[in-house]
């Protein structure tokens, strides 16, 4: 069965009507259901970890299980990325669920054993990386389903929902390992994987005006803003995934008698939904805007996490980190929603008219250097799992991690206004002085 759409035009109101807004939603809603369960393996190790006591690990080492899939997940993001494109965005989405089968089982067998030695736990936890190329698989293919003036919040949605698979994570495994074993963490996403690829193929399409070659893909890379927009992911995306992963070993170890296990599903949650908040706030005021407060709030945020983590009190600690957990939610969406207004602008600018040929390629463009943004956003997460654990083996607490990302933080927001908000007479940077960003 194959299934390619030829004639789509969504940003024409009528196409859009009459046929595009339905077919566009429900490529959506299968798109979320598998991207969903990529999140839910990519982040399985951050409760692993912390239920590893029976093999005696150090911080720095259970660091390492919830960095890794981190690293590797983010460097899978690039090729993820030119998968729609190549072999169209419902076949992709069948063949990067069916992945996911592999970190699935192989933590079941792995944790089955007391033998278990923890080289083999690295590898396995790798092969959990699978689950962090979904999204820029996903991201890129839901791009060119709907209009430029609809994907902030359809890109915030679909992004939100497979956010919000790091909390299913968290709120539903302690309690299957609690109740069947820590084995059941692998065993127990395998029927929902086989369910999602079976959706994919049945009810997602391909379209024929995605298609694009790696080649032509990959001529994003040559263009500055997409290596500024990289920066800034890392400060959004990569907090979010980072701060996800961490938190549950982060509050163990600071709060070895704390209720952590059981809210630690919380901070996934409120940022994941609050995502098209900030794909929703950049449709009205303007990307580059939301995103710098928004990183100011960062970094006020990272000063609270460091006070009430040396006080001593778990739940202002809590309430510090939901503050993070807001703020990179709604950076998430707002830089995603600055990617297609950046490079609609700058196809524009090349094409020196806005035709229908330079709208194209400004979407190519920015599927494209969604891969590319996603995967070095995605690396954050690596950093700051890994920043935790050397704080940890160096001073025996978070301070020295938390004292670099503040100072991240203040970097990212000086880059956004020198970028994108500082006037050049009375209009902003002048090749984005007519985008939306």
């Amino acid at each position: 069965m194959t299934r390619w759409i030829t004639d789509w035009r969504p940003d024409e109101a009528a196409f859009w009507e009459s046929t595009g807004k339905r077919v566009a939603r429900r490529n959506l809603v299968f798109s979320i259901f598998a991207e969903h369960l990529g999140f839910t393996v990519w982040t399985l190790w951050s409760i692993v970890a912390a239920k590893l006591g029976a093999y005696e690990f150090t911080t720095d080492q259970l660091f390492w299980l919830v960095a890794l899939p981190n690293l590797v997940g983010s460097a899978l993001r690039i090729p993820y990325t030119f998968g729609p494109a190549r072999f169209g965005g419902r076949n992709f989405t069948v063949v990067s669920a069916l992945l996911l089968l592999i970190p699935a089982a192989l933590l079941g067998v792995a944790v089955s054993s007391p033998d278990t030695p923890y080289w083999l736990f690295l590898v396995i936890a790798a092969t959990a990386g699978f689950g962090g190329g979904n999204f820029a698989s996903s991201m890129a293919n839901i791009t060119y389903f709907y209009p430029q003036s609809k994907q902030g919040s359809a890109l915030g949605l679909n992004a939100a929902g497979g956010n919000i698979g790091v909390s299913s994570v968290q709120l539903v495994m302690p309690l299957v390992i609690g109740a069947f074993g820590l084995a059941a963490a692998g065993w127990f996403w395998i029927p929902l994987i086989v369910v999602a690829a079976a959706c994919a193929w049945w009810f997602m399409d391909n379209l024929a005006v995605a298609k694009a070659s790696p080649r032509e893909q990959l001529k994003v890379a040559g263009k500055g803003q997409t290596w500024v927009m990289s920066f800034l992911y890392i400060g959004t995306f990569g907090s979010f995934i980072g701060y996800s992963t961490a938190f549950p070993l982060l509050a163990k170890s600071l709060f070895p008698g704390s209720p952590w296990a059981s809210v630690a599903f919380a901070g996934p949650l409120v940022g994941s939904l609050i995502r098209p908040v900030g794909g929703w706030l950049s449709d009205r005021l303007g990307g580059a805007p939301v995103t710098l407060w928004n990183f100011a709030a960062m970094g006020a945020g990272v000063l609270l996490v460091w006070l009430t983590s040396a006080a001593g009190n778990f739940w202002l600690f809590f309430l510090s980190f939901l503050l993070l957990f807001v703020t990179a939610g709604i950076g998430n969406g707002s830089t995603y929603r600055m990617i297609p207004a950046i490079f609609r602008a700058k196809a524009v600018e090349e094409r020196g008219e806005e035709s229908e040929a330079a709208i194209a390629l400004g979407k190519r463009w920015a599927s494209a250097a969604v891969g590319i943004i996603s995967a070095v956003g995605a690396f954050g997460g690596f950093l700051i799992n890994r920043a935790f654990g050397m704080s940890f083996a160096a001073t025996g607490s978070p301070g020295s991690a938390l004292a670099a990302f503040g100072l991240f933080y203040v970097a990212c927001f000086a880059v956004t206004w020198w970028c994108y908000m500082r006037t050049v007479g009375v209009s902003r940077v002048p090749s984005l002085a007519h985008a939306r960003v």
